[in-house]
């Protein structure tokens, strides 16, 4: 059986910070959120490849891009800094079936709003308050041997309203000690491409280093794996007609090529 091909990528921007700020967050993540995560959901069915913003291509060659079967996205301050041609290649390779998973932060990314077609404003709050999240649905792939509910200690809020379409699939609800209630786990399906977006994370915080975070991580690349592997899974080639077309049409008379080229 191959193995599922994922590729983690981060802007890695606050692990590099000076000061305090930084140093903090190095504590948690030395080598970066990416590494850190590629470490904790190393498993004999995936292949790991963790990159950043920061690398040759921004981290997503096109090489590396056509053989990933899910892309793990983490984003925070530099969302503006990739650029519109990566976010395009990207959305192309969700349509053909690569799988998406947004943690965080990285539901205002470039990506992620393509994708959903809306702003993906929510509230928040930095005061390292306790979340509970709860699986919502217990029978969904991404919530199996979760618990139905757990604790994170200390974390930032995210809280509704949160402008997503009304399509998306709860997995996950979470409260906030200070009140809010907030979707943490949602899916959604973009062409033949799986789109999961989990909202804990903050980086200031080890919520990756969090046994039933990482599950849940580990089990959304699984789900969003496609069953074919993402370029054979093209939507827009022309199709052969698999039976015999006898009707009279103008438009079988025009040479449309050119249009379609031109796609």
């Amino acid at each position: 059986m191959s193995k599922i091909k994922v590729t983690i990528w981060n802007e890695n921007v606050h692990e590099r910070a000076e000061g305090a700020f930084g140093d903090l967050i190095r504590g948690f993540y030395p080598d970066g959120i990416h590494n850190a995560l590629k470490r904790n959901l190393a498993a004999d069915d995936l292949d790991i490849t963790a990159v950043s913003l920061d690398m040759p291509e921004q981290g997503l060659p096109d090489a590396l891009l056509e053989a990933t079967d899910v892309l793990v996205w983490w984003g925070h301050c530099a969302h503006a800094k990739v650029e519109d041609a990566l976010v395009d290649k990207i959305q192309r390779r969700i349509q053909e079936g690569m799988g998406l998973i947004v943690l965080h932060s990285g539901h205002y990314s470039k990506i992620f709003r393509r994708m959903l077609g809306t702003s993906c404003s929510l509230r928040w709050r930095e005061v390292g308050e306790k979340e509970r999240v709860w699986a919502v649905d217990l029978q969904h792939p991404i919530a199996q041997g979760v618990p139905e509910t757990f604790v994170i200690p200390h974390t930032e809020m995210y809280g509704e309203p949160f402008h997503i379409p009304a399509e998306a699939h709860v997995v996950f609800m979470s409260w906030y000690e200070g009140g809010n209630v907030f979707r943490s786990g949602v899916t959604f399906q973009r062409g033949a491409g799986k789109i999961f977006y989990f909202s804990p994370g903050h980086e200031t915080f080890p919520i990756y280093h969090q046994a039933e975070v990482v599950k849940v991580i580990g089990n959304a690349v699984r789900w969003a794996a496609p069953a074919l592997p993402p370029q054979q899974t093209k939507c827009w080639d022309k199709d052969p007609a698999l039976e015999t077309v006898y009707s009279e049409n103008p438009i079988a008379k025009v040479d449309t090529s050119a249009l379609h080229k031109a796609k």
